[in-house]
């Protein structure tokens, strides 16, 4: 995918709580120097804390794309949105947007980016030059996220950890897989817009071989234990070939999301299924933590749990917003520069 120009003006629009606009909040959090501002339409009842900017103000003050990263129902662009696309084209800036209902269908944003010599970003669109996975060992090292269920907190692991490994001069790169990330690492492949029978190549894609001792990470997506995106996890682990897992959970989550009544699976079960499925294309990939998301319990019962977790699995864990993830960090190079001794 084509390098998304940045700055950015993140757009709101009428978002009347935080979730509608999670992919703003998302590119805010994890790339602010990348944000100039924010654009809410009348009756938006959310800020990201960012000054709210015209857009030509936003022009004004260096910005080149507006994101479009709201999530409302059905993933559609309102006669609202529509207008506000063309209004920022024609103050000046490109346009991305995550949502399921493509800027290329609709003529007039068409008309409008190709009169003002700018560009469109859909991320849901994968590339036209996809390949068929062929599981051929490469160069590097490289790490994936894999989840008990969808949204436990995958993406927010891999890029806490990027932080954590740059912080120590570790050379690692985020590789996104999905809408926010996308945005946030200004390039990737949307997994879940991949035909089946890419879905391991787009990812072998993402993550060629390199032979600069680095490390590459890469965003997971859904689980193995969730029926309606299991195959997307599954490619996933293939075409990736990880060294390293990450297990991530969300503590007290009553159901799969979207179906009531179906359990999470238990993380010693869900580790040794992500563990053999890596194993297909790597037989020496290895689980180096658990992330959780915590925020459902008290500080002292989430030090408990995750205490109860190590015992467990014997893998240190960490809820790597409220308690960071040095220590998985830690047991990743450990792990790997003793393999490199040997």
């Amino acid at each position: 995918m084509k390098t998304i120009p940045s700055p950015y003006l993140l757009y709101l629009g009428d978002a009347k709580d935080d979730l509608s606009v999670k992919t703003s909040r998302g590119v805010a959090t994890w790339r602010p120097a990348l944000c100039v501002g924010e654009h809410s339409a009348e009756g938006c009842e959310v800020s990201l804390g960012l000054p709210q900017l015209s857009f030509t103000d936003a022009v004004d003050k260096g910005a080149k794309t507006l994101i479009i990263g709201i999530a409302n129902a059905g993933g559609s662009m309102s006669p609202q949105i529509i207008k506000h696309a063309i209004d920022a084209l024609n103050a000046g800036m490109n346009l991305a947007s995550g949502l399921h209902d493509r800027l290329s269908d609709h003529l007039e944003i068409v008309a409008a980016a190709k009169n003002n010599g700018l560009q469109i970003f859909d991320i849901r669109q994968p590339p036209n030059n996809l390949v068929v996975g062929n599981g051929r060992p490469r160069a590097g090292r490289r790490l994936l996220t894999v989840g008990t269920d969808c949204s436990v907190g995958k993406m927010y692991t891999t890029l806490a950890l990027e932080k954590e490994l740059k912080n120590r001069g570790v050379n690692a790169n985020f590789r996104a897989t999905g809408q926010t990330g996308i945005l946030i690492a200004q390039s990737g492949i949307p997994i879940d817009a991949v035909i089946a029978d890419f879905i391991s190549g787009s990812v072998e894609m993402i993550s060629p071989a390199r032979d600069d001792g680095g490390w590459d990470l890469i965003e997971g997506q859904g689980s193995l234990f969730h029926p309606s995106y299991a195959g997307v996890s599954l490619g996933l682990l293939h075409g990736a070939q990880p060294d390293a897992l990450i297990l991530c959970h969300e503590f007290d989550r009553p159901h799969m999301r979207g179906i009531p009544g179906r359990p999470l699976p238990d993380l010693a079960t869900c580790l040794k299924s992500n563990l053999e499925a890596a194993r297909v294309t790597n037989p020496d990939a290895i689980a180096v933590g658990v992330c959780v998301n915590s925020s459902r319990l008290s500080p002292e019962q989430a030090k408990s749990a995750c205490a109860e977790i190590e015992r467990e699995l014997g893998l240190p864990c960490q809820d790597p917003i409220a308690m960071g993830i040095n220590r998985i960090a830690d047991r990743l190079l450990e792990c790997f520069d003793k393999s490199a001794a040997a």
